[in-house]
């Protein structure tokens, strides 16, 4: 069988539970005189496909993940100790076609603040055989003024740039990992669903880019087998597997888990590669296997889709946003009334950072709140690129930041990704058209994997000062070329003081600062 013979058969989602990721074995000793049996593939118990994954993670526990290739049990052992002596056994759910072969169990009752090990496997539905076990771990979530350090990025396998073999694959994950964090916060477009890859790209100085291609990600994704395949096609990369069973995750979504730059109700009229062309349909199938292969809490979701809250101790809060189910649409006036939170998570936004108790709280935000990105004559994100007060969905912004400068809610950081370079922006009301705000930043760091572009234009309604950037030459820079992004939090449980880098693909420090809580 060919390469893609092979993905195809043990990647694809959709069902094929049978087939994905089977594991050869050894073939008998040969008999004195007698050629050795060719290699054999085991039937007799079930197969983790995929690797772990562990996410949502709280002071009392963690989501933990896995993928089986035929229905079974999910079966977690649970311990503070690597070698597992004395571990706690969990029953998770049925691994079944109907979820794709995947399944998520919470891990509760643990002790705040400490190293949590689990060892995952599947067992036959009729008990007799379990599948060869895989471990991961993480850190509960602390209670009291510790340390706390993450990396957040988004941005993966975009704009025709896969699993690059000959690079060894996506080795910015080999990075995060080696800063230690305590978890990943994915700023969205986790998967590139509307973006096909070709085995081989020519660059514009002859140099060759080659992919690991599957049959999902030869076209893009309409039906829900094939947007199951978009996630599937990530965890094939050894360098991001080993990353998700050592750090645990807070994920969100953009566009591209569904298609680029979407909106609800819209039609993709002008779009000949779609046979669907209800955004609405294909936003349904996407919002499904996202949940099915992201470690995800539904449950601790406001609306049991993306919006969430997270505790990490008493210096750190995260709110987790989805600025792209209740936004209005892309074509709405720049200069009317606009939104993009939507009215209830808009007011959950500013309730929850009012009551929260911690030092700093940190929006993660799947889209910039100063930068001007278009959609064609139209706008993607929040800034509608004119001068003066807020017109279109900056109204919803500035409701926000006025409520919480009114409320007197301090120590307000946002982190994001989404437009393919890394930057630090402080917004003023000094410097802003609507003044009705307290000083602020947001951090920008991304992709993971992907085209690199930018910068983008600054619009003038919030003050925005680009403080750093670090963006290639030429729009869809390949990632051979060095703007790749990362960036990295660390609050000094002591001190208070909170201090950002924005690093490069391997690791590299381009910029930093500290901030003081007020």
């Amino acid at each position: 069988m060919g390469r893609r013979a092979v993905l195809r058969a043990g990647v694809a989602g959709g069902g094929a539970l049978a087939a994905a990721g089977a594991l050869g074995v050894p073939a008998a000793s040969a008999q004195a005189g007698q050629p050795a049996a060719p290699a054999v593939v085991r039937r007799d118990r079930p197969v983790l496909t995929h690797g772990v994954q562990s996410g949502d993670v709280t002071p009392s526990g963690a989501l933990v993940w896995t993928r089986a290739d035929r229905p079974s049990r999910m079966l977690v052992e649970v311990s503070a100790d690597p070698s597992f002596r004395n571990a706690r056994l969990v029953r998770g759910p049925l691994l079944t076609p109907d979820t794709d072969g995947t399944g998520k169990l919470r891990l509760t009752n643990l002790p705040p603040g400490r190293q949590v090990h689990y060892r995952v496997c599947a067992e036959d539905l009729d008990g007799r055989t379990r599948s060869e076990a895989l471990t991961g771990t993480f850190r509960t979530a602390p209670t009291g003024r510790s340390d706390v350090r993450f990396v957040w990025s988004g941005d993966v396998v975009g704009q025709g740039w896969g699993i690059n073999p000959d690079l060894g694959g996506m080795t910015i994950y080999r990075a995060m990992a080696d800063r230690r964090p305590d978890f990943f916060l994915h700023s969205g477009d986790t998967v590139y669903a509307d973006g096909p890859l070709t085995e081989n790209v020519t660059l514009p100085d002859g140099r060759t880019w080659r992919n690991l291609v599957t049959a999902e990600k030869s076209k893009v994704a309409e039906t829900l087998a094939e947007y199951r395949g978009q996630f599937a096609y990530n965890l094939l990369d050894e360098n991001l597997r080993r990353f998700a069973a050592a750090v645990p995750a807070h994920v969100q979504w953009d566009d591209h888990e569904v298609t680029n730059n979407w909106y609800p109700g819209e039609i993709l009229n002008d779009r000949p590669e779609y046979t669907e062309k209800r955004v609405d349909v294909l936003a349904a199938r996407a919002f499904q296997a996202f949940h099915e292969w992201q470690p995800v809490d539904a449950a601790r979701a406001v609306d049991g889709r993306v919006y969430r809250r997270f505790s990490h101790g008493r210096r750190v809060e995260v709110f987790i946003l989805d600025m792209r189910t209740y936004r209005d649409a892309n074509t709405s006036p720049k200069d009317g009334v606009g939104r993009i939170l939507g009215t209830a998570q808009a007011r959950w936004l500013v309730d929850a950072l009012s009551s929260s108790r911690a030092t700093w709280k940190i929006v993660a935000a799947d889209m910039p709140i100063g930068l001007v990105v278009p959609d064609g004559q139209d706008i993607e994100a929040v800034a509608n690129g004119l001068p003066g007060g807020p017109g279109g969905r900056e109204h919803e912004l500035a409701w926000v930041l006025g409520e919480i400068a009114r409320r007197k809610v301090r120590n307000v950081v946002w982190l994001t990704a989404d437009v393919h370079y890394t930057a630090a922006h402080h917004y003023s009301p000094d410097r802003a058209a609507f003044q009705n705000f307290d000083p602020f930043w947001e951090f920008v760091s991304g992709p993971l994997n992907a085209g690199a572009f930018g910068p983008n234009a600054l619009d003038p309604t919030f003050g925005p000062e680009a403080v750093f950037v670090h963006a290639p030459p030429t729009a869809n820079t390949s990632p051979l070329d060095g703007f790749q992004h990362f960036g990295e939090v660390y609050v000094d449980g002591g001190s208070g003081e909170l201090t950002v880098w924005l690093r490069d693909a391997t690791g590299a420090d381009l910029w930093s600062t500290t901030l003081r809580p007020a």
